[in-house]
């Protein structure tokens, strides 16, 4: 840690009755789930720092980040004592699940993901809101893409979160409800 990073936050949520210990946390879930309003509201609620890895990812023109590049950018983001961390980019789970001691996983229902998903492409259209550079579009592939999370991407999520399970908290939100009510809890 060098001198410039903000001391180690500790904060301390109830989750289903419990006290926990959280300082670096993974947002992970479909498109359209939620995750960069979770993680931006968490990190407002805990004072914990957030990465939306979409704006580290994403080059001008939706240019991807190489791989190898990739897995670099990620280590050097987490890197800190404290942070929240949104995005899915299954091929590194490994390195943020290796650093992280909670993973939320957003698990709403696919239909709700879709036409969040949908409307954020028709209300931001033209607008950089994932990353600069990158204007927001209606792209088919991306909404077939959340359509099929739960088939495609979900069984990759699992296979990291039982690879990393015994160092992880998994929470796993299925509804607005449990969002607002998670949310609320690390407010108080």
């Amino acid at each position: 840690m060098s001198d410039e990073d903000p001391p180690a936050r500790l904060v301390i949520l109830t989750v289903v009755g419990r006290l926990c210990r959280v300082r670096r946390v993974a947002v992970v879930g479909s498109g359209g789930a939620g995750k960069s309003t979770f993680a931006r509201e968490l990190g407002r609620r805990t004072g914990i720092p957030v990465i939306h890895l979409d704006q580290h990812f994403w080059k001008p023109g939706w240019v991807a980040t190489p791989a190898e590049e990739w897995r670099a950018v990620q280590n050097d983001l987490l890197a800190a004592d404290s942070w929240i961390v949104d995005g899915n980019y299954g091929g590194t789970f490994d390195v943020r699940f290796a650093r992280a001691d909670t993973v939320v996983v957003l698990a709403l229902p696919r239909l709700r993901c879709l036409i969040r998903a949908l409307l954020r492409a028709l209300r931001h259209h033209g607008r950089d809101v994932q990353a600069a550079g990158c204007p927001e579009r209606l792209d088919l592939t991306f909404l077939r893409w959340v359509w099929r999370y739960p088939i495609d991407s979900r069984p990759r999520l699992e296979a990291a979160l039982d690879r990393y399970r015994a160092n992880l908290r998994v929470i796993e939100l299925t509804s607005s409800a449990q969002v607002e009510a998670f949310l609320r809890a690390a407010g108080e």
